[in-house]
């Protein structure tokens, strides 16, 4: 079986990233990390090409957090290739917006413990 996960032709761009990280997903990353949701999250997993903000291993979760960019020409639905190649492995995607990071944080943690459950 081939290997999709942190494959190592990623690993400069994923700690480029993390080390570049949006003031949206540094605020999330908090929430997030030493398993305060009661299970562990990782930062710029790579998954196949792809390379996911935020990953629930134990859940099969991905976590986007989408600024400006995503709603450009051409780039949503490069968002869904991305989304229809996770869920092809069986792992859940789901979207927030950085204004919703921004304004509605407990909303956005509140969602995703729903999921967890």
């Amino acid at each position: 079986m081939t290997k999709v996960y942190n494959i190592l032709k990623l690993k400069d761009r994923r700690v480029s990233l993390r080390t570049k990280q949006t003031p949206q997903e540094v605020l999330f990353w908090s929430r997030l990390r030493r398993e305060q949701l009661g299970f562990k999250f990782r930062r710029q997993h790579s998954i196949g090409g792809y390379i996911a903000d935020f990953y629930c291993p134990e859940k099969k979760l991905v976590i986007e957090i989408d600024g400006s960019q995503h709603f450009g020409k051409g780039v949503k639905e490069y968002d869904e290739i991305r989304s229809k190649y996770f869920e092809g492995l069986d792992i859940k995607v789901l979207r927030f917006t950085n204004a919703e990071i921004n304004t509605n944080m407990n909303g956005v943690i509140e969602n995703i413990i729903n999921e967890l459950k």
